[in-house]
């Protein structure tokens, strides 16, 4: 599982509000929520992604609400994966559970500049700045995990599992 893209930088402590508005909110239709990605604080994002893009940011990336939408918005926007220093706990969740890869390098998220080109082998938690030569590790992700991405999320996972919830009683 390996990504190239160009590098697109934030800071720390990107916030879900910030990423995708509450006001659009009403659907969770990717395309909808990808046209809005970022609408405020960045106006034209959502139009300067070319597919494969890759987002470097640095600590609490997702912070604020729990809302599954900011994950949904990023990866309807043409984001191939998301490398931080950290992440807030529930996107970092959220994300694999639709599968948008995740990786956490603090040398990456602090040494990687706007627009350097990227190469991640996502498996081998392995980052690559193709413009400078320098190569990174990222913090090692649960096989588990690398099959939600894999399988594009959690309920594709399921469905190609055919596996049932299990019920409270």
């Amino acid at each position: 599982m390996s990504i190239e893209g160009t590098a697109i930088r934030f800071g720390d402590n990107v916030d879900t509000d910030v990423i995708i508005p509450a006001r659009f909110l009403t659907t969770a239709d990717e395309s909808v929520l990808a046209r809005h990605c970022f609408e405020d604080a960045y106006p034209g994002f959502a139009n300067r992604i070319k597919a494969g893009d890759i987002i470097v940011a640095g600590a609490n990336f997702g912070c604020g609400s729990s809302r599954e939408h900011a994950p949904l918005a990023i990866k309807g926007a043409g984001i191939s994966c998301i490398i931080a220093s950290s992440f807030a706990r529930i996107f970092y969740r959220n994300a694999f559970n639709i599968g948008l890869p995740l990786l956490e390098s603090y040398e990456a998220a602090n040494s990687i500049r706007e627009a350097d080109r990227l190469f991640v082998d996502i498996e081998e938690g392995e980052i690559r700045n193709l413009t400078s030569g320098d190569v990174f590790r990222s913090a090692p992700i649960p096989q588990f995990m690398l099959d939600l991405i894999d399988e594009g999320g959690l309920v594709p996972y399921i469905r190609k599992r055919k596996l049932r919830p299990h019920r409270v009683v």
